[in-house]
Order: C-alpha cells, then sequence, then structure tokens
C-alpha cells in the first residue's frame, strides 16, 4: 500500500491504496465519486475523463501514482450546481440519452474549450473522437460545445 496525496475537486485528499491502482477506482470506490463512469478498461471509450493538472486524462489506465501532488478535476468538480457553460448547454440541448459517456464527454470538452475557446466543427469533432457515444449524439455534442464556447465569456 502506498500513501498518495493529490488534490481532488479542490480539496486535498490522502489515499491508501496499492500505487498501481487505476484513478478511476480511487475516485469511485475509495473517494465515492461515482460521476466518472467504467466503460472499456483500456482507454478507449473515454467515460473515464477526467482532468489531471487541466489535461483530460482516461483515469481507467492511470495509475493513481502518477497523480502523486497533481490536481484532479471529475464531473463533479466542474462546478456544484451546474452553473459551468457546458453543464448548461448540455441541458440546454438534450444532448444525453443513455448518458453514460456524458461526464466523459463533458470532461473532453471541458479540456478542448480550456485550449480552443472557439473551436470550429472540424476541431470539434477531432478532439470528441475518441470519446465513445453509444447513442451517437455527436450533432448534439458538438451544438452543445458551440454554445458553450459562446456562453464561456459570460459565466
Amino acid at each position: 500500500m502506498a500513501s498518495i496525496t493529490l488534490i481532488v475537486n479542490g480539496k486535498k485528499q490522502t489515499v491508501e491504496v496499492a500505487a498501481e491502482t487505476p484513478l478511476l477506482w480511487v475516485l469511485r470506490d475509495t473517494l465515492g465519486l461515482t460521476g466518472t463512469k467504467y466503460g472499456c478498461g483500456a482507454a478507449h471509450c473515454g467515460s473515464c475523463t477526467v482532468h489531471v493538472n487541466g489535461e483530460a486524462t482516461r483515469s481507467c489506465v492511470t495509475p493513481i501514482e502518477y497523480c502523486e501532488g497533481k490536481t484532479v478535476t471529475t464531473i463533479e468538480g466542474l462546478s456544484a450546481d451546474l452553473s459551468h457553460p457546458l453543464q448548461k448547454a448540455w441541458i440546454q440541448e438534450d444532448v444525453p440519452q443513455c448518458g453514460y459517456c456524458q461526464s466523459g464527454q463533458i470532461m473532453s470538452a471541458a479540456a478542448l474549450l480550456i485550449q480552443n475557446p472557439h473551436p470550429t466543427d472540424k476541431i470539434i469533432d477531432d478532439a470528441m473522437r475518441s470519446i465513445l457515444c453509444r447513442c451517437g449524439t455527436y450533432p448534439r455534442i458538438r451544438r452543445a460545445i458551440h454554445l458553450a464556447a459562446g456562453q464561456k465569456g459570460g459565466k
């Protein structure tokens, strides 16, 4: 067992787990943050996407030891009251069907908007291509990202 200290959603956390434990399981099982989903376990689907030091990261394959001293933001940490422009846009555009991939979609979109506050359709499609949505809500996802990009300055 290792003692790992990290900042999760703005709060300092120290966990006692095996160093190779995936961040996903520490978030879900140890810290009780169940908004981050398990999809494939191989970093292919993107449902488990969180931010580590501001970068979109697949938590299912990221060992907790990698996160020592780093800042992790989950879907729960994006905003406490659904006030983040992406969350508002997701609701307005009625993006989810089943909803399973949506926390990964939103976290990936948030990282995109940090890097590129006004992305084109192509930039959005390229950035979001690796997040699997089995329901096929990609057009609504794109619209929501454009909407959030317009709201970003007004938050």
